[in-house]
């Protein structure tokens, strides 16, 4: 005798972190920020690095790129994409296994653990293609170029990844240099593609809520010259490092972008920090790379400079803004930020700032500033991580399922 879907037992219920991707990927780049920040200051402090381990500065650089930034990028893909192409999310125990990669890489990576580096490179190399394999399904069958164009960029952060480790194995000395260029070469584009969808979509929207002219200007050629500039950086940067050829593409598309945002109307979002954020973290991307044609053309500007306001200022900016907008409205919020929030993003500016300007500070100002840029970040992510960890492991606001 059969049973009817009636009588059949109950599926056990999906934990709610798992409910959708957002909401464990959110909250661990929340996490990874000031723990990874707080570790190398106290290298930093110390001078002390396990025996054996792999270089500190290029392990800080790899962690705050493919901990921190990562997981960001894929709470927002497997967010977006399905609202992209009208597809299930990725919940349940998926989710479950695709988190448990990105934390077996942590792990692997951790210095004091000394876990055999052919073991954490397989451990830590098998997250970014889970995650493309996750998201290929749906974006194919969508059958849109520009979205398909994601996996490919999954693609270039795993060949990056990939560099650092060859490097670490012995494989390929420099490899964490080339590794480091191409993984911000990469976010960079994705921070272009992405802004570029959502900084005047959410403006032009919230203006017209509010009455207002919500005339966003986007120029063809603009976008044109601002996406294939930034494009060419990667294969400049990895060919011609240092060279003023790549100097003068960073400053053309520097203006490109500049030009971008201007059409945006940021002025007119100065009262609503969920957008200004938004138009701040993207006005990085043009000073960014500013300070960068004028460290390869000789302006005598640090290289640590144009690189830090590209990720702590540009990457980092647009992450918390992306983060916290999303945790709200994806859990039938409204899209209003708290006091704690707007605190913040003014934390994470100054942190940027002060790191940005640390090498142009004379004498012992140079590590009070560097000091004071470790302080304020830890402080930003302290402040999202008291509203939205809560947000993150809550029920929607409005009853609904994810």
């Amino acid at each position: 005798m059969t049973s009817s879907v009636a009588d059949q037992p109950d599926r056990p219920p999906v934990p709610l972190i798992f409910a959708y991707g957002f909401r464990p990927f959110f909250l661990l780049s929340g996490l990874a920020a000031p723990v990874l920040l707080a570790a190398w200051i106290a290298v930093l402090a110390t001078g002390s690095w396990p025996d054996g381990a792999v270089p500190a500065a290029s392990w800080h650089a790899h962690e705050m790129l493919f901990a921190f930034v990562v997981a960001a990028v894929a709470g927002f893909l497997l967010t977006a994409v399905p609202s992209w192409t009208g597809t299930k999310a990725l919940s349940g125990l998926p989710l479950a296994g695709l988190t448990a990669l990105w934390l077996a890489g942590r792990v692997a990576l951790l210095p004091v653990l000394g876990v055999p580096l052919p073991v954490a490179a397989i451990l830590d190399l098998a997250f970014l293609p889970a995650l493309g394999v996750a998201l290929a399904g749906p974006l194919v069958a969508a059958g849109k170029i520009r979205n398909t164009a994601f996996l490919a960029l999954l693609g270039l952060l795993t060949a990056a990844n990939l560099l650092f480790h060859l490097d670490w194995l012995g494989v390929l000395p420099g490899g964490t240099a080339l590794g480091e260029t191409l993984a911000i070469g990469v976010v960079l584009m994705m921070v272009a593609v992405i802004g570029g969808r959502i900084v005047p979509a959410f403006t032009r929207n919230a203006l017209r809520l509010r009455g207002l002219d919500g005339t966003v200007v986007s120029r063809p050629w603009v976008e044109k010259v601002t996406l294939v500039s930034t494009l060419l950086m990667i294969p400049a940067d990895l060919a011609l490092p240092g060279n003023a050829v790549t100097g003068l593409l960073a400053l053309v598309a520097a203006l490109a972008h500049a030009l971008r945002l201007a059409g945006w109307q940021p002025a007119k979002t100065l009262d609503q920090p969920i957008l200004w954020v938004l138009h701040l973290g993207y006005a990085w991307v043009p000073a960014a790379l500013a300070l960068k044609a004028a460290h390869l053309l000789g302006a005598g500007v640090e290289s640590s400079a144009w690189i830090h306001a590209l990720t702590a200022g540009a990457f980092a900016t647009m992450i918390v803004a992306v983060m916290t907008r999303a945790s709200l409205g994806h859990t039938g919020r409204m899209l209003v930020v708290t006091r704690p929030t707007v605190a913040g993003y003014i934390l994470l500016t100054a942190a940027a700032l002060l790191r940005v300007l640390a090498p142009e500070l004379p004498g012992g100002l140079y590590w009070t500033a560097l000091e004071g840029a470790g302080a304020a970040w830890i402080a930003a992510f302290a402040c999202y991580l008291y509203v939205y960890a809560p947000i993150l492991l809550a029920p929607r606001a409005d009853g609904r399922p994810g």
